[in-house]
């Protein structure tokens, strides 16, 4: 397929500054890989001087793919399309002196930041302050303040106390020669704001950036695209300010506007033709959000077919809803032969996965739920994450006291109280202590003997990790530490024990994979881009997903339940006046699908044990009337939907009893 103008005046200047609106559907992935083999081999521009900026590994292995189709041979080499925190990490692993780190730093994942935290917070804190703190210091952060300068901004008790927190926290990291994932943006920030060489030297380095979902950036990586482009504005920023649904974690979409300021020539071209979409789905789309205030006017259009009118289904409760649900869903892949990964339930929040899940296990259709919990949360994951961490960064204490009695080496709470104030005495780490005779000699002879093991094992995996595969450094500390069977001696039950060992083999896996997919072969890379991967593999499935994880995919078959007026809008959010990310919610949920959008809503739920009636959403009446049909309101119609799934019931019964 060709590209259509406005496409293709989007991959074709490359003189300034660039800001690509880019609608729902409307091919912007192609816009820029086509432009990335543009710059190479018709600009001339070496493939080792561009850089491509997406939010997710995932997508960054999408574009390095279709680049790779598109550019031949060795032309592509160089070339850097990664996440904005995988870049920042390429910059620290240079630049590191220079950001006040030494080699081979630590980087924390949210559990560390959290137990540190909490270490430095007011004893006997409640975990809903808890976590306040943690993303008011997160927050600050991702404003690209530093501790002093969130001092002088704080507006409030929290805020100042939250301020000191952040102070004594970058201490903490700084003697751990470690940083957390906010600062994989805020410390090259720094650096390339506050040092004229540095900042000259990776403008020459990387020439031309290209930004995906720029909608979602915030305040820090705004600046840092600033930063790197400079004034000559050699960028493409593509984004969709009707898919800006990432406020609550700190994105901007008024960073859309600030290029308009800061970049005065700034070019832009909007993609208002959808490939995806119906043509009633689209219209729905479009007439919802055009309730919404705009700094871009844009409407997107299509050449598909109408469709099939959008259905609206009325519930009498969640129970209802989800049975209603699960029953189209057998009956739409009975009747279309469609396979079961075309289909998909959206939902604004994960607590309304469960009466699906039941629903869709009685009606026997596979189903897989993302966002649940994470194969890289997973305990036995951590902990060998955590030993390679060690390996990796002796200075890493957060990863020593995960792992330094795990499996059981007899080293007490006692002890490792007593290690760490001998530790701070002597400002080392807590490994870097366990080596040190001087040390050991004020420890029980039984303590200080298994701290010495622990410290050679330690030794020894970092110098393998040297000159041996991740991957293999897993199987044999795996088969070092004894870690099969500490599972087998802590879960009893069998399915479990071996879905737990299951997950060891995959941890490997992953390490493989990323060695095929070209990622840095060394260790500290490897832990950092695997620790914030998003690996989602969930094969042939219904997906269950929240519309804030389904915000770039796409489906043959679309169902949104849940769009009554305490769910859709969230209550919480048209309290806080944020009513119109809840209508972009809505949008990007309605984008979705291809060929057939359902919405549902119910009656009654239940909610905190008691049984609420519910009203349908407010955004029902924003949605075109002729577009629509609503179940119980042409009873001709009903009666023969409901006898194409009786008969569609009965077919599949028979059929599973056959079986």
């Amino acid at each position: 397929m060709s590209l259509n103008p406005q496409q293709r005046a989007a991959v074709e200047y490359c003189d300034g500054p660039l800001l690509v609106l880019a609608g729902a559907g409307s091919g912007k992935t192609r816009v820029i890989t086509e432009k990335i083999a543009h710059l190479i081999k018709r600009r001339q521009v070496p493939a080792a001087k561009i850089a491509a900026i997406t939010f997710t590994n995932k997508a960054a292995r999408e574009m390095r793919e279709r680049v790779g189709k598109l550019v031949s041979g060795t032309a592509a080499e160089g070339l850097t399309v990664c996440t904005f925190h995988a870049l920042g990490l390429k910059f620290l692993q240079i630049e590191h002196a220079r950001a006040g780190l030494r080699r081979g730093f630590s980087i924390l994942d949210a559990d560390d930041t959290q137990g540190m935290i909490k270490e430095l917070a007011p004893k006997a804190i409640k975990p809903d302050a808890l976590f306040a703190l943690q993303s008011l210091v997160s927050r600050a952060k991702n404003e690209g303040l530093t501790p002093e300068q969130a001092a002088v901004a704080a507006s409030g008790a929290r805020e100042r106390e939250a301020a000191e927190i952040y102070a004594a926290y970058q201490r903490r990291l700084a003697a751990f020669n470690a940083v957390d994932f906010d600062d994989l943006i805020r410390l090259p920030l720094g650096v390339l704001e506050g040092d004229g060489e540095a900042r000259a030297g990776w403008r020459e380095r990387l020439r031309y950036l290209l930004v995906d979902e720029y909608q979602d950036t915030n305040s820090a990586q705004y600046r840092l695209v600033k930063a790197l482009a400079g004034e000559r504005g050699l960028f493409t920023a593509v984004g969709d300010d009707d898919q800006s649904i990432y406020a609550w974690r700190g994105a901007n979409p008024e960073n859309l506007a600030e290029l308009s300021r800061d970049y005065p020539k700034l070019r832009v071209v909007k993609l208002e033709q959808n490939y995806r979409c119906a043509r009633r789905i689209l219209r729905c789309a479009n007439k919802v959000i055009a309730h919404n205030a705009h700094l871009f006017e844009k409407r997107l259009w299509s050449e598909q077919g109408e469709g099939p009118p959008v259905r609206v289904l009325e519930c009498r409760d969640d129970e209802h809803e989800a049975e209603c649900v699960a029953g189209a869903i057998a009956h739409l892949a009975e009747k279309h032969k469609a396979p079961w990964h075309e289909f998909a339930i959206l939902y604004r929040g994960n607590h309304q996965s469960r009466a699906l899940e039941k629903a869709l296990r009685l009606a026997r259709v596979p189903y897989h739920v993302t966002g649940g919990t994470a194969f890289l949360d997973r305990a036995e994951v951590k902990d060998l994450l955590a030993y390679l961490r060690l390996a990796n960064n002796p200075d890493d204490d957060a990863a020593f006291l995960r792992v330094v009695n795990l499996p059981r080496r007899d080293i007490g709470a006692t002890t490792l109280e007593k290690l760490g104030e001998l530790a701070g005495a002597r400002h080392v780490s807590l490994l870097r202590a366990a080596q040190s005779d001087a040390v050991l000699g004020q420890l029980t002879g039984r303590a200080a003997s298994s701290l010495v093991a622990f410290a050679t094992l330690v030794r020894e995996l970092a110098a393998k990790a040297e000159r041996m595969p991740a991957a293999d450094l897993v199987d044999e500390l795996v088969r070092r530490i004894g870690y099969a069977e500490h599972i087998a001696a802590q879960v009893k039950e069998p399915a479990l024990r071996e879905r737990r060992l299951e997950n060891l083999k995959e941890l490997g896996e992953w390490f493989r994979a990323m060695q095929k997919e070209g990622a840095a072969g060394d260790l500290a890379a490897q832990l950092a881009l695997l620790s914030h991967g998003d690996r989602d593999e969930p094969g042939n499935a219904a997906r269950l997903m929240t519309l804030h994880s389904a915000k770039g995919l796409e489906f043959r078959f679309v169902f949104l339940v849940g769009v009554d007026d305490t769910t859709l809008p969230h209550e919480g959010s048209v309290e806080e006046g944020r009513i119109e990310e809840e209508r972009r919610l809505l949008y990007v949920g309605i984008t979705r699908a291809k060929e057939q959008l359902s919405l549902s809503y119910a009656k009654r739920r239940k909610r905190f044990g008691e049984i609420i009636a519910n009203q349908p959403s407010r955004f029902l009446a924003e949605l075109p009337t002729d577009d629509l049909h609503w179940s119980g309101r042409d009873a001709e119609q009903d009666a023969a939907h409901k006898q194409e799934l009786a008969t569609s019931h009965i077919a599949r019964l028979a059929s599973l009893l056959a079986d």
